[in-house]
């Protein structure tokens, strides 16, 4: 079964091409941008692994198996598609072992680089972003606009989609989120269970953002607008944005926010609060299902700052390098431009 992912409106006027992502692994790199530096002591190994065609969950059972500890024992801040060449972090809780001789494990699709220790297990959310090398391969398109929606971006940000490797093929995954929500299917596997209950708030945060980018004002303070700081999840309710406000959201130092939607946590009111309640009480399945599954609510950024961008025209390939905060997605800066001919995975 599977569930229409919508074209979400883009913010800058594309698409203005086409081309190819993912052609081969070098063409999509990702590299984790950790918050802190580990403390080279403790119970908890910290491993850089480099990964070619391997997901984050497909790493992590490798690691518990080598060290033959369960797969709770493993730790990891982020997620990592399969499709690319990554490089990410791992803990492994090894309380009164010795270090493993973790480069036996090295092969064709992984290889441990670094190895140090630290004091406590590596939590999700515990990066300060990802840097990004993408190649788009065979572009046929109109580089003039292309060129001039990469500067823009560079100087105002990019919408904060989830990308669509997050609904699945097909949206198979957000079909699998309803089941469980409608109590249609029992998930007793906690990882996939976390991963339907995110795939839902993941759409009707996209849809609140749609709502916003069709009205033209994702990047603009409206009254009722849950703020929040750039580089950080602490914010405020503006109900009535002074000139001060609007000054320090157009310099991309404070961003609009939409809901991951859940029981509790903050909303939004006033003008911003009756888009938000409009577009959820549209996907009345997924929103209650998510407060009968006791999620707390949370907020994201509807804009995100993206961080040393630069690119280059090889021929008819585009070379992209950027970073982008935790939670962003390569993605949505792409389909800014082009069509991609395999964007999914």
């Amino acid at each position: 079964m599977t569930w229409p992912i919508p074209d979400w409106p883009r913010v800058y006027g594309g698409p203005y091409g086409k081309g190819m992502l993912k052609r081969q692994p070098e063409d999509f790199q990702v590299e984790e941008v950790l918050g802190f530096e580990p403390s080279g002591d403790g119970e908890h190994v910290f491993l850089w692994v480099e990964k070619r065609e391997l997901n984050t969950e497909q790493a992590a059972g490798m690691l518990a198996r080598f060290a033959d500890v369960s797969r709770g024992r493993i730790g990891y801040a982020g997620l990592k598609d399969r499709h690319g060449l990554t490089w990410q972090w791992f803990s492994v809780h090894l309380p009164g072992r010795p270090d493993l001789p973790w480069h036996a494990l090295n092969g064709d699709t992984i290889r441990i680089r670094q190895c140090t220790r630290n004091r406590r297990k590596l939590k999700r959310g515990a990066l300060r972003g990802n840097r990004f090398r993408l190649c788009l391969r065979a572009l046929n398109g109109d580089r003039e606009r292309i060129d001039s929606v990469l500067a823009r971006i560079k100087a105002q940000g990019m919408p904060n989609y989830f990308g669509p490797q997050r609904f699945g093929r097909e949206g198979g995954n957000l079909s699998r989120a309803e089941n469980l929500l409608t109590g249609q299917s029992v998930v007793r596997n906690r990882h996939l269970r976390s991963l339907y209950l995110s795939v839902a708030r993941s759409f009707l945060f996209n849809q609140v953002l749609a709502a916003r980018i069709e009205q033209n004002n994702w990047h603009t303070p409206l009254p009722g607008d849950w703020l929040m700081f750039d580089g950080g999840g602490a914010g405020f309710l503006a109900e009535s944005p002074d000139a001060d406000i609007r000054s320090r959201v157009a310099a991309l130092q404070l961003h609009p926010t939409g809901p991951l939607w859940g029981r509790e946590g903050e909303r939004a009111t006033l003008d911003a609060g009756a888009i938000e309640s409009r577009v959820i009480e549209a996907c009345p399945k997924l929103a209650r299902g998510l407060e009968n599954a006791g999620v707390k609510g949370m907020r994201r950024p509807f804009r995100v700052r993206v961080g040393e961008l630069d690119w280059t025209w090889r021929d008819s390939d585009l070379a992209l390098v950027f970073e982008l905060p935790s939670g962003a997605y390569a993605t949505s800066l792409v389909r800014e431009l082009i069509e991609t001919e395999n964007s999914g995975g």
